[in-house]
């Protein structure tokens, strides 16, 4: 009969150690601190590695918390890791984002968000990221007018478009697929 005390001990120097690791998030490779992932091993429905994958994500909602990371935002540093991750090339990765209504706060400026809320911007240096990674991020020019954004106060490298409705059929007219969370 193996005493408790044994038992305990081989359960947490061989057993446990395995389950823990199998059930960790990892990390990269393309957005180091934002956007971990479950790596899933062997999956039934394969991923084409040689395929483009082109997706437009529809961002329009923010928490209320303004020290909170904006979580459908990371979402993209998600997908970039988790399919390069899984053997995607990084140039057969193509991501964008379109950004209107309540989260147009999230790409501004850790100085204008200070200004504004009292707190830098939680959200500034995981959408630099998404930018140096090569992700193509719109603004809503209507949103900029109407939320009082201006293009003055957004990240360096964001971009204007006439409307979130315009860049939504544009990037979908140019092979985008879109998610929307």
């Amino acid at each position: 009969m193996v005493s408790r005390s044994l038992f305990l001990t081989l359960f947490y120097l061989l057993i446990l150690p395995g389950l823990l690791s199998a059930q960790s998030r990892q990390e990269g490779p393309v957005i180091q601190d934002y956007g971990a992932v479950w790596p899933v091993d062997n999956p039934d429905f394969k991923t084409p590695l040689d395929e483009p994958l082109k997706v437009v994500f529809d961002i329009m909602n923010s928490p209320d918390s303004k020290s909170s990371l904006n979580a459908s935002i990371e979402t993209a540093a998600r997908f970039l890791n988790m399919h390069a991750q899984a053997g995607v090339p990084l140039n057969n990765l193509k991501v964008a984002l379109v950004v209107h209504n309540k989260a147009s706060k999230d790409i501004i400026t850790s100085a204008s968000y200070q200004n504004k809320y009292g707190v830098g911007n939680p959200n500034e240096e995981m959408v630099k990221a998404l930018l140096n990674a090569g992700v193509q991020i719109v603004f809503c020019g209507q949103s900029s007018f109407s939320r009082d954004f201006p293009r003055e106060e957004t990240i360096e490298g964001v971009q204007f478009g006439l409307s979130a409705m315009t860049a939504l059929i544009q990037l979908q007219n140019e092979g985008y697929r879109l998610i929307k969370f």
